[in-house]
């Protein structure tokens, strides 16, 4: 069983940034998402890393997050980490980290496309 443990949350105000790490037990190479989830909310794919036909990674991001958030990966560390930049009330969420995806290529923001799951991560941006 692959465990993902997401860490980095926490509260900010508005404008600030914080850093979120996913540490991971294989997935060096799989694509790796991060999602969101608000009270009364669907859950919200955020951004995703993945490989391309070259082996170089390529990422994904939702609309509401572009030139926000930045998904990256460490895999000397075994970590993805999303950085969140100018956050926004409206981030307030928690966050999980996702893995082993399943799904076609095009839907790494879809959460029905991965199978593993961290326990999450608070956001809350005042």
């Amino acid at each position: 069983h692959v465990q993902l443990v997401e860490s980095g949350g926490g509260s900010v105000q508005a404008g600030g940034s914080l850093r979120l790490s996913c540490a991971h037990s294989r997935y060096t190479h799989s694509t790796m998402g991060w999602f969101r989830q608000a009270p009364g909310k669907e859950r919200e794919g955020v951004a995703a890393i993945y490989a391309i036909y070259n082996g170089d990674r390529s990422t994904r991001y939702a609309d509401s997050v572009k030139g926000r958030f930045t998904i990256s990966q460490d895999n000397a560390k075994n970590k993805v980490y999303l950085r969140m930049d100018s956050l926004k009330p409206e981030d307030t969420a928690m966050y999980y980290c996702a893995a082993d995806f399943r799904g076609l290529m095009g839907s790494e923001l879809h959460a029905s496309g991965y199978k593993d799951w961290g326990q999450g991560t608070q956001v809350t941006v005042s």
